[in-house]
């Protein structure tokens, strides 16, 4: 419908539009008739005003030709008159059909006009009823901020109040003192548990109480003399009791370890009265500082005492050194006339005292080895007094942290004040003995200890006795050293001739210093000191020179060769059961050993084969110098050589079995020597037919007389001894 009235509404305005220029032709330009109008008297036509504005009439014009009906109606050539009345009939038309349909749905219509009354009396009741409700819900939310405010006003007093609260009742928890408390601390025993607990908690109301006064609470009076009366009960029950086990310790024959490891469940009493009652915690202090040095001082000197009462009778004295002459009456060497005597200068089993096994073994116990008649070095005895020395003072220096809640230099000072007396007794007692001590072996094996018991201290996490390791070091070094340098002396100003009938067999004097050396040697191994392998240098430079001052008083070389080769031998064995194949010592004698016996091989093959070495030495250096022709001239010389040596050669080397075999007193040292002397009596043969190879002597008919070198092989093979 709307489309149709707009279709009119177009149709009619071009039907006015053609009307008008029809009127225009009909009328003509000039007005009155056909081609003739009138010229338009418009007056004074005020084309500003807005009742007539031109671009507006453009504006709308174009609109019109836009719409579509109308560009379907000019395009088609209908008459717009006719279609404008066409269109006024169809709206007519419809017009009357809406105005019946109206009439037939009149009732409806009415009926929905009251219903709409009808609503709109509801919804203005509804209105009506939200408006109330929305005023009443606008006074809740007032009263619900009002309620909000005075919520939170009343959780902020409960707060305050159960803070306060939580104040009083710890500080009335505090100062209250329960009947149980004064229960226990009056009439229960100190050993009793529940006087402990109660003893905790006196010490707590104890401490509450003082700093409520620092405050100024007033409410601590109240309390004050009852905590002052309970307190005093409870150091003196404490102070009887610590002081009881204290004196407990001075009665004879008492192991005063069970004792003091019981006051260690009770440590808080010493607590208790370092916090409540100082003076008293001071003289239990200084009563057990006084009791258990008197014991310390006391079981030590008589254990020292009894203890060296169980030393070797025979030890080292002043003469006792390396290079002091042997004698029948007085021997090193010689067997003892005790069951056990201790050696000077070998270790034998005395180097397991530094083992892990021996170091920290039960100490030894005198007595028992006195009715068992058994003698120990002092070294064991070294070993024993300072374990002994080493365990008690690591219980002693904890028991005190523990005990007395004291630690770093306050707990070394407390633990000097116990053990003091007794660590200087130890070491005077040590100084005394190291005066008049000659044993290199003895005071070396104390020094080792004395490192691997300070490693001890150190794992147990006990520096107390760092100083005194310090200490005792310090007197075992010097004495070290002075001992070894005395026995270096000896050697450089030992006289050979002095020494008596001289042979070539190993001297007294080298296998002093092999046991000795060896046994420093394996000793400094397992904790190396660069001081010590300077002096154990030294004094190899001078038994070397020992070796070699006595070798000079044999009138021959090869007698002199033997003697170096059975000393070297000799001392390098030794050295090689203890130390390492890589050490100085043993890498130097095996040079010196290698030398000498390459120079005995040549002076032992000298003698038999002495014409065979010199013209074989001689035809190399003329073959090398171009020199060979000279050689047709010592035809008859090696014809000789040759019948020589295929007659004598068996005989010789049976004669030079013998004599090394005599003269080694370590056959399997003379079984090498063979070895070697017969390793280069072939290689000299072989070099011997070489030369004989030669253009100038390849003819010489002696050259068939030559044995076979694989033969002499075979047959010097039989020459060789096994052991």
């Amino acid at each position: 419908m709307a489309a149709a009235a707009t279709m009119a509404a177009a149709a009619r305005e071009l039907v006015l539009r053609a009307g008008a220029s029809d009127m225009e032709e009909e009328e003509g330009p000039l007005g009155g008739g056909p081609g003739l109008q009138e010229p338009l008297q418009i007056g004074e036509l005020d084309i500003t005003s807005d009742e007539f504005i031109l671009d507006e009439v453009d504006v709308h014009i174009q609109a019109n030709l836009e719409d579509e009906l109308v560009k379907e109606a000019l395009k088609t050539g209908v008459d717009l008159r006719h279609y404008s009345k066409q269109v006024e009939l169809e709206l007519q038309q419809i017009e009357q059909k809406s105005i019946r349909d109206y009439i037939q749905e009149s009732e409806n219509i009415a009926s929905l006009h009251n219903q709409i009354t009808a609503c709109d009396a509801v919804l203005e009741r509804m209105e009506q009823m939200l408006g109330a409700f929305q005023s009443d819900l606008s006074s809740i939310s007032s009263e619900i901020r009002t309620l909000q405010e005075q919520s939170g006003a009343m959780n902020i007093r409960l707060r305050n109040r159960q803070a306060v609260r939580g104040k009083l009742g710890e500080l009335v928890d505090g100062l209250v003192v329960p009947s149980a408390l004064v229960t226990a601390i009056l009439e229960a025993p100190v050993t009793e548990p529940r006087f402990l607990e109660q003893l905790q908690e006196l010490d707590a109301k104890a401490a509450a109480v003082r700093e409520q006064e620092a405050r100024g609470t007033a409410a601590c009076a109240d309390v004050r003399g009852v905590l002052d009366r309970l307190r005093v009960k409870a150091v003196t029950k404490i102070r009887e009791f610590i002081l009881q086990k204290i004196y407990s310790f001075r009665k004879p024959m008492t192991n005063y370890q069970i004792p003091q490891t019981a006051l260690l469940k009770y440590r808080f009493f010493y607590q208790f009265l370092l916090g409540n009652e100082r003076a008293t915690a001071k003289e239990i202090r200084d009563e057990y500082v006084e009791t258990l040095s008197k014991i310390y001082l006391s079981y030590y000197r008589s254990y020292l005492g009894r203890l060296m009462k169980v030393q070797y009778e025979e030890v080292a004295e002043k003469d006792d050194l390396m290079g002091v002459e042997d004698t029948a009456k007085k021997g090193f060497f010689s067997k003892p006339s005790l069951r056990s005597r201790n050696t000077i200068f070998t270790l034998g089993t005395r180097g397991s005292v530094i083992s892990p096994a021996e170091l920290e073994a039960p100490i030894l116990v005198p007595h028992t080895a006195q009715r068992g008649e058994q003698r120990y070095p002092f070294e064991a005895l070294f070993r024993s007094q300072h374990y002994a020395l080493l365990d008690n003072s690591c219980r002693e220096y904890l028991f005190i942290c523990e005990f007395f809640v004291v630690s770093g230099p306050a707990a070394h000072d407390l633990f000097h004040a116990v053990m003091g007396r007794t660590l200087s007794m130890t070491q005077k007692h040590l100084e005394s003995y190291l005066v008049d001590c000659y044993d290199a072996i003895a005071v070396f094996l104390c020094i080792h200890i004395v490192l691997r018991f300070r490693n001890i201290t150190a794992k147990r996490d006990v520096p107390a006795l760092d100083r005194y390791w310090e200490q005792v070091l310090a007197l075992l070094w010097p004495r070290f050293e002075l001992i070894l340098e005395m026995n270096v002396q000896s050697v450089r100003t030992t006289d050979p001739q002095r020494l008596g009938g001289l042979d070539t067999r190993p001297h007294y004097i080298t296998r002093r210093y092999a046991e000795f050396s060896s046994a420093l040697v394996s000793i400094n191994q397992t904790i190396p000191n660069e001081r010590t392998m300077q002096l154990l240098g030294q004094l190899q430079v001078e038994v070397e020179n020992f070796v070699l001052r006595v070798a000079a008083e044999f009138s021959s070389r090869k007698e002199q060769l033997v003697f170096l080769i059975n000393n070297y031998d000799m001392m390098l064995g030794v050295l090689m059961e203890r130390a390492a194949d890589d050490s100085k010592e043993v890498e130097s004698f095996q040079q010196l050993l290698n030398a000498r016996t390459q120079e005995f091989i040549e002076e032992l093959l000298s003698p038999p084969f002495g014409g065979l070495v010199a013209f074989v030495k001689e035809a190399e250096a003329l073959i090398e110098r171009g020199q060979a022709e000279r050689l047709r001239g010592e035809e008859a010389r090696v014809t000789q050589l040759i019948r020589g040596f295929g007659s004598s050669w068996k005989s010789s080397v049976e004669s030079l079995s013998q004599d090394v075999m005599r003269s080694f007193t370590n056959f399997r040292n003379g079984t090498s020597i063979i070895q070697g002397a017969l390793t280069q009596l072939i290689q000299l043969y072989h070099r011997f037919h070489r030369v004989l190879s030669q253009p100038q002597l390849r003819a010489l008919p002696a050259r068939a007389e030559l044995i076979n070198i694989h033969h002499l092989m075979v047959e010097l093979k039989k020459h060789k001894p096994n052991f």
